[in-house]
């Protein structure tokens, strides 16, 4: 039953309706700017790409991104209502990342709510649809499940974040999976290979095409907390960095996957990837524990610096046993011709010569993106677990 308004009521609500409409009366009206229509990104019918920001009193705007081979900030042109812009392209169909620069200022695209997640930065995200993007798309197929997972490392004295990706039907199930560890690069988290990298989507699109065998995914933070300091990190600081994270996956997040998920805790379900940082880490664990992992993978990656001089005396006990290639069903390295550090990279594949360490090598085009690090884990994937 319904209770009626009294009179002290409806008049309360009479006078508070009549005082919000005044109020609003009295506001002041905005006035119409060109940043109330503006689209940014906009993607034509060509694949060329079109960038706008309404800045109008900057007085420089440059737009820098994975979209451009050179690496050089490219200029935006100012028009006469304040708006910058600029069209790059024809792209091929890819998801790109790109940062906008106004005034000196590095600057999210206001009207791309897209974003890719950093240690210390954020970039937007850009998608230039078409099929060279199919292996990696949202489709309408069984999805597996990524996890925010939080777990206590004692290594490091602190609660830390990975990401896990279990495969389709794994909550309706009983049966235990093979694991792949994904390392993502410097300046990332383990956000990384699930925002940008898709590595989700690359990896139910492979099982949904019967190409890969189901399996979990676990996307630990390589990230180790780093001192104060200035400049870059010396070679002390990055060799303690390396033991760090070392420690806390060897100690911290395996123990951890293979007691709370369903795992076949053995090196021939074990794999071991990563890209860039992540590669050097993979190459560490798996020449200082071979017996952990019978499948590893170096995207863009080396002994960079000093860590090349030193890996020959290091690692010496694994590099000279004659059983390290027997126990490894899959050595992968790829690079693009491109990379920055390909002289890293040629330095490693020296050494592995040297010590008559078997690999497959692929060099593709491009350079140090993830452009890259996502052809790769679409075509290396699908050889784990064989």
């Amino acid at each position: 039953m319904k209770t009626p308004i009294n009179a002290r009521g409806f008049l309360f609500v009479l006078c508070t309706s009549l005082i919000s409409l005044g109020a609003m009366a009295q506001m002041p009206q905005r006035t119409p700017t060109p940043n109330d229509t503006l689209k940014s990104p906009k993607v034509m019918g060509d694949k060329r790409v079109a960038f706008q920001i309404y800045a109008p009193k900057a007085t420089d705007v440059t737009i820098g991104g994975d979209f451009n081979p050179t690496n050089k900030p490219i200029s935006l042109t100012k028009n006469d209502q304040g708006v910058w812009s600029t069209t790059v392209g024809p792209l091929r169909p890819d998801y790109y990342t790109y940062t906008l620069t106004v005034d000196g200022v590095r600057t999210m695209d206001p009207k791309n709510a897209v974003i890719k997640q950093g240690i210390s930065s954020l970039e937007n995200v850009l998608v230039v649809p078409g099929a060279e993007t199919a292996f990696e798309d949202n489709k309408a197929i069984p999805h597996g499940e990524v996890r925010d997972v939080w777990y206590s490392s004692k290594t490091l004295g602190m609660m830390r974040r990975m990401h896990v990706y279990t495969p389709p039907g794994y909550e309706k199930g009983n049966t235990k999976y093979p694991v792949f560890y994904l390392l993502h690069g410097a300046g990332d988290d383990d956000s990384g290979w699930n925002s940008i990298g898709r590595a989700g989507f690359i990896l139910d699109n492979l099982i949904a095409a019967g190409q890969a065998k189901p399996m979990i995914v676990v996307m630990p933070n390589g990230s180790m907390p780093m001192p104060p300091q200035t400049g870059m990190p010396n070679t002390g600081v990055l060799n303690n960095m390396r033991s760090m994270f070392a420690n806390d996956f060897l100690k911290d997040v395996m123990p951890y996957v293979e007691k709370t998920y369903r795992t076949l805790p053995n090196r021939e379900n074990r794999a071991l990837a990563g890209l860039s940082m992540g590669g050097f880490q993979t190459l560490d664990v798996t020449l200082t524990r071979p017996e952990l992992f019978d499948y590893v993978g170096v995207f863009s990656s080396g002994f960079f610096g000093s860590s090349i001089d030193e890996a020959e005396t290091k690692y010496a006990t694994v590099l000279n046993d004659p059983a390290f290639n027997k126990n490894k069903k899959l050595f992968w390295i790829g690079i693009g011709k491109d990379d920055f550090v390909m002289d890293a990279n040629k330095k490693t594949l020296a050494l592995l010569d040297k010590h008559n360490i078997k690999y497959q090598y692929k060099e593709s085009s491009g350079g140090h993106t993830w452009i890259n690090w996502r052809q790769y884990l679409n075509e290396y994937a699908p050889m784990l677990f064989r």
